[in-house]
């Protein structure tokens, strides 16, 4: 699925790709089995967890249709050397995670929860912009100054 790379697509851009003929998705693989974790923002809430906040949570409600939900992944790039990227989707696959919450789902593939495990995930509105954003990430040293890319820890 084509995405624009980044921190964040805005509202508009995720509503557009919901649109997208359910033809021209992938069809569900036998992946969805993939193991479901709860997220809770409670201290029952592991390390290997990412989190929802509660406007993630609404705008996700929002948005998503179905079987949709919101995948975030790493991917080498940016200013800082790795940087985030979300899509709308509707595969999951064996090595996804899914963290649900209130009816929502994020999904992170095995290799990008190492750079985000403990994360927070909210949906930020401003006036020149709304987005999902990746806040707190005990995984990243520093990040630039529009939150798009970070450097990890060594």
């Amino acid at each position: 699925m084509a995405a624009a790379r980044g921190l964040s697509l805005t509202a508009w851009t995720l509503r557009t790709v919901a649109r997208w003929p359910r033809d021209r998705l992938l069809a569900a693989s036998p992946g969805l089995e993939a193991r479901r974790v709860a997220s809770s923002s409670g201290a029952e809430a592991g390390e290997g967890q990412i989190h929802l906040t509660d406007s993630c949570v609404q705008r996700l409600l929002e948005i998503t249709e179905g079987s949709e939900f919101l995948r975030l992944e790493v991917e080498g790039g940016g200013c800082s050397g790795f940087q985030y990227k979300f899509s709308l989707d509707t595969v999951i696959n064996p090595d996804d995670r899914v963290f649900e919450q209130g009816g929502a789902r994020v999904v992170v593939d095995s290799e990008s929860l190492t750079f985000v495990k403990g994360a927070q995930v909210d949906f930020s509105q401003e006036l020149i912009r709304s987005s999902f954003q990746v806040l707190n990430n005990p995984q990243a040293q520093q990040g630039c100054s529009c939150g798009s890319s970070f450097s990890v820890k060594l």
